[in-house]
């Protein structure tokens, strides 16, 4: 292929590029710049189980309306199912029922949330009636041990609940909590075991569970907490810092000590939530203010897709931006990696771990899985096998890190199950060939060139303002593909290696 038949191709990716873009951001007023805090966001529920060919009911809670955060709209899926909403004092819950189901089954609920203006609610006079304690025996008295330590160390109710949550995160300094609590304590039994005490001082209390208005997409991350009745209001606590005070993300989900969604009829119940700030509504209201209406523009982007492919989409388009920088580093600068793509599913895996975490994770298990490698050098393996064993092996170094991280209370360390396995297997076994082909220097400068490309790939990977751009404007990918055509014919130095050339190059003149 000529050089100007590649221009002429680069030339046509730009201008496409560059017309869509400009399409969107002065007709459509398409936003450029991410909002920092989002009034509305998207919460999607997906509810997935097997119906045993027998009449299927599923609960589940939905969010309602604070003083904090409105719903503005809601939408049910489900195909062949009834659906029913009951509301009471303290929650609303839908229900899905068919008379006979079979098979794999997927139920949906998506909500939009507005952030609104709070205003302190006006005091009821009549406080509601306190539930009566469950507790009896031993644990009964070990409640009113507590309860009269804390009475007599308190003036009022809040600071009663503020001792009383302050003890709760350290319970092993007290044997009656310790016996409260139980060998397994969890976020909401903590609670639970609060709001039990709270009830012998005749204080109305109930646990509530929310979720962080955070982009998330996966198994629900529910957050817990306590509100008590006091001055004729429902205060909020905070357990993990005991301030009567939420930070501002905290969106209430549903009250007590029921789960968040029930099956009968049914099994291998799952439930996936993902939230996500709404980009769609922001951009219609601009083509409204633009005065210009395409709504099927919309129907075919990537705004069109369930939250938790737009969550997909929001990783994998930045993987290219990815490729694109690796390709800078390693065929113009000049940094040496072991393969092309390891750099980049490194620098994925940082996404989870975060940068300092990764770093640290990713060169423990490559040292000690090097270590391994080189034992079984000895053993004269076979190629397959030895990949084999170096596999076994780093799952069981991932594992014995995650545990000792645990026992430490770094629980970020167990995010090391999220990195590739494979990459790593292969990265230890390409890593002992360079060494005892060309030498340990050129076998730690490759593994230093991956991981600083990694690092390099993943702050790129991770600017907000560049997530949302590729997104929002997913035609850029092309002038991405437009520069790697053009670095394709590239064939002069890179930059590190004008230093090896140096001396020749003053020999010269």
């Amino acid at each position: 292929m000529s050089k100007r038949h590649l221009y002429v191709l680069v030339t046509m990716l730009c201008a496409l590029s560059l017309g869509a873009f400009a399409y969107k951001t002065l007709i459509l007023k398409f936003p450029l710049i991410a909002e920092t805090q989002a009034s509305l966001w998207d919460i999607e529920v997906h509810i997935s189980f097997h119906a045993k060919n027998k009449p299927v009911k599923v609960s589940l809670f939905l969010p309602k309306n604070t003083r904090r955060y409105a719903i503005v709209d809601e939408n049910f899926i489900s195909h062949g199912f009834g659906l029913s909403t009951l509301k009471d004092n303290q929650n609303r819950q839908a229900i899905w029922s068919k008379r006979r189901a079979k098979g794999k089954q997927s139920l949906y609920y998506r909500g939009t949330v507005h952030r609104i203006e709070v205003t302190e609610p006006p005091a009821d006079k009549s406080a509601p009636q306190s539930e009566t304690s469950t507790l009896t025996g031993a644990k009964l008295e070990a409640a009113k041990a507590v309860l009269n330590e804390i009475v007599d160390r308190s003036a009022d109710t809040s600071s009663l609940v503020s001792e009383l949550t302050g003890r709760l995160r350290r319970p092993d300094r007290d044997q009656n909590l310790l016996l409260l609590l139980g060998k397994k304590s969890t976020a909401e039994k903590t609670l639970h075991v609060a709001a039990e005490i709270l009830a012998l001082a005749r204080i109305p209390a109930r646990i509530v569970h929310g979720v962080r208005l955070q982009s998330h997409s996966g198994q629900p991350q529910f957050v817990h907490w306590l509100q008590v009745f006091d001055g004729g209001l429902w205060k909020s606590y905070d357990p993990e810092t005991g301030n009567p005070k939420l930070p501002d993300d905290y969106f209430t989900w549903w009250r007590g000590a029921e789960p968040v969604t029930e099956l009968t009829g049914g099994s291998g119940l799952d439930m996936t939530v993902s939230i996500a700030p709404n980009q769609e509504e922001a951009i219609e209201a601009a083509m409204l203010q633009s005065q210009f209406a395409a709504p099927k523009f919309l129907e075919f982007s990537l705004f069109a897709l369930p939250l938790d492919k737009q969550a997909v989409y929001r990783v994998l388009l930045m993987v290219p931006l990815g490729a694109f920088l690796l390709l800078i580093l390693r065929n113009v600068i000049g940094i040496k990696t072991f393969g092309t793509f390891m750099p980049i599913l490194i620098a994925l895996a940082f996404r989870e771990t975060q940068l300092l975490w990764g770093i640290i994770l990713f060169s423990l298990v490559v040292a000690l899985g090097l270590s391994m490698r080189f034992y079984l050098e000895h053993l004269k393996l076979l190629l397959v096998p030895r990949l084999a064993a170096i596999l076994i092996i780093v799952v069981l170094l991932m594992a014995i890190l995650s545990i000792i991280s645990h026992k430490l209370g770094l629980e970020r360390g167990l995010s090391v199950a999220l990195f590739p396995m494979v990459i790593l297997t292969m990265t230890i076994e390409r890593m002992c060939i360079v060494w005892e082909e060309r030498g340990a220097q050129e076998s730690i400068q490759q593994g230093l060139g991956s991981l600083t490309v990694a690092v390099l790939t993943y702050v790129a990977m991770t600017l907000p303002h560049v997530e949302h751009l590729l997104f929002v404007f997913p035609e850029l990918l092309l002038l991405l593909l437009a520069g790697t055509l053009l670095l394709g014919r590239y064939s002069g130095f890179r930059l590190l290696e004008l230093r090896r050339f140096k001396a020749l190059a003053q020999d010269s003149g």
